[in-house]
């Protein structure tokens, strides 16, 4: 999957210093992640979700720019998206809001009728509905991404955030993500945590 037919914007050179930076050493938050997360925001686009299109496909470029499993990584990921678009030239109001839903991706909860944060939202946690094999896959990438972490460290670490997710009344927030993802997501939820908690 490549992402860069994805990009908005006529400066393909920040493009460029995106990918480069997805295609650092990583383990779950990298180029494929990236790809993923721009194809569910156009499948919620096809599914007829009412969204602005270009503030949410830049934060989906930046929401993991800045990436080294470090507290603040989010916060860092919008300098970048604020310093670097409005470097690019784009208006003031859509850098706001890209900003805005970067930082919204630390947290995953929307308010009820962000439109914007929604689709957002589900598409960076639409992972979590894919098919056994591929979240298998998610999951051992963010245990790489966090090698430095004892395992029992890990466990308690990942149940806690997995939980925190579980506990949503809903994992996604859009009509169509909470029919087509919130079974197959629930399902690998509870997996995974009966897996941790073992």
């Amino acid at each position: 999957m490549d992402p860069t037919a994805s990009w908005p914007l006529p400066d393909t050179g920040l493009r460029d210093e995106l990918v480069a930076a997805y295609s650092s050493e990583r383990g779950y938050h990298d180029l494929r992640h990236l790809a993923e997360v721009l194809a569910r925001i156009e499948e919620l686009h096809e599914a007829g979700e009412s969204f602005d299109r270009l503030p949410v496909v830049l934060a989906a470029w930046f929401h993991d720019g800045v990436y080294d499993g470090a507290a603040g990584d989010e916060a860092r990921s919008a300098a970048w998206a604020q310093e670097a678009l409005t470097a690019a030239g784009l208006d003031a109001t859509e850098v706001a809001e890209v900003v805005r839903l970067v930082r919204l991706t630390e947290q995953h909860r929307p308010d009820p009728g962000d439109r914007n944060g929604e689709v957002l939202s589900d598409a960076d946690l639409a992972i979590l509905a894919a098919d056994q094999d591929r979240y298998d896959e998610y999951a051992a990438d963010v245990r790489r991404e966090y090698s430095h972490v004892p395992d029992a460290d890990f466990r308690l670490g990942r149940a806690a955030v997995l939980e925190d997710l579980a506990a949503k009344p809903s994992l996604f927030h859009t009509a169509h993500a909470r029919t087509q993802w919130e079974s197959a997501a629930r399902t690998n939820l509870a997996r995974e945590l009966a897996a941790l908690r073992a």
